[in-house]
Formats: structure tokens, sequence, C-alpha cells
């Protein structure tokens, strides 16, 4: 029954796939913490950079990110992020495209998480001497981080599926090997079938565990 298989790469597709989900979550948690932390800096510039980011990359296509890191900054400024073969590049541009994009809603979800903080607790940190830096990583950011578990949860769901758009710059994550099956086998329903249960095999593991971390880190007010 599942002879249509036999011949293609599937784990292999599916491991770039949590190679891709797991180098971008990293990336996009890194820079969306910034982006949150910029945006309830008492520096108005920072405040206007990180909410002109977060407004217009939200509202971006994923797909037009995509496109724009392969042809704009490989093909026409020959940006390679040391990559030194078409399938690496294309690998790291994929990721890079994926942070972008998915730090704008790591952002938007962190700084709902602040907003959770008693601002009392922020004006005592700074009455005993505390800069905003060190008010913003040892007071305010752990419990946002807390706060915000479910939130980031979705979006590091949503971040495995939309690793499906790196197949339109030629990454070979599981939807580019399911195009390459569909137009090769009779078999269009097996086919979606199977690679639906490998996407639901990485993901509802994920909702499941940060679900059950979310009751355990829960802050209690």
């Amino acid at each position: 029954m599942f002879d249509f298989l036999d011949g293609y790469d599937l784990l292999g597709a599916f491991w770039v796939t949590v190679k891709l989900t797991v180098y971008s979550a990293l990336g996009s948690l890194i820079w969306g913490t910034l982006l949150a932390g910029m945006k309830v800096s008492p520096v108005p510039l920072m405040r206007g950079f990180a909410t002109g980011y977060v407004n217009v990359v939200r509202n971006i296509p994923l797909t037009v990110i995509i496109m724009f890191a392969s042809l704009g900054l490989y093909s026409t400024l020959g940006i390679a992020l040391g990559g030194t073969d078409i399938k690496g590049i294309n690998f790291r541009l994929a990721v890079l495209a994926f942070i972008v994009y998915t730090a704008s809603f790591v952002c938007e979800a962190l700084r709902s998480g602040i907003n959770t903080v008693p601002v009392g607790q922020a004006e005592a940190a700074r009455a005993l001497g505390l800069s905003f830096t060190q008010v913003l990583r040892l007071i305010i950011l752990p419990q946002a981080f807390r706060s915000v578990v479910n939130p980031l949860s979705n979006v590091l769901i949503a971040l495995t599926k939309n690793t499906t758009v790196a197949s339109a710059i030629g990454v070979a994550e599981a939807s580019y090997l399911m195009k390459e099956m569909i137009e090769n086998e009779a078999q269009l329903l097996l086919i979606s079938g199977v690679f639906a249960l490998g996407f639901v095999i990485l993901t509802l593991p994920t909702g499941l565990i940060l679900g059950w971390v979310s009751k355990k880190v829960a802050v209690k007010r």
C-alpha cells in the first residue's frame, strides 16, 4: 500500500523541516525579545523602530520575504551567509527570512506578557537604582516569559507549518518532497495523508508539552 514511498527520503525531508524550525525559532526568540525590549524602551527612536518593524513585517506575506531573501540578498547582492553550495545558501536564507518574519509575532506575544507585570515592580526596581536594562532583564522579562508560554507555543507551531514556504526557493523540506512525489506518483490522497500526519506528529506534542509547561510556570497573582 505504501510502496510509493520507496526511493524517497521522507525522514530526511522532515529532518530538514525540523532544522528549519529549530534554527528559526531560536533566532526569532532572540530577535523578538530585543524588539520587545525596544518597544517598551524609554528611548523614542528605539520604540519607533520596533513599532514600525512589527507593523510592516507582520503585514508582508511570508512568501514575499523569503523570495526577497533569495532574489534580493543572494541573486542581486551576492549575500550567501557563509554558504558554499546552493542548497546550503538557500537553507540559510530561508532561516533568515523566517527569523525576520516570526520575530514580529514573538515581540507582540512578549509585549503582552510585559503588560501583565505590575508597574509598581518596575518603579520599585528603579527606586533601588537599577537601570532600564537591569529592570527588564531581572524583573520584567522573567515574569513576561512565564506569562506567554502558550502564545509562544502557538507561534512555534505556526512557524513549523510556515516552513513549507521554503520550498519556493528550493529548500528540500517536507512540502518540497511532497510536491515531487505528487508529480511522480498517482497516490494523491495517500501522499497528502502521509505528510499531514507527519506535521501532526511534529506539532501536536509541541502544543501539549508547552501547554503543560505553561501551567507549571504560570505566575500566581
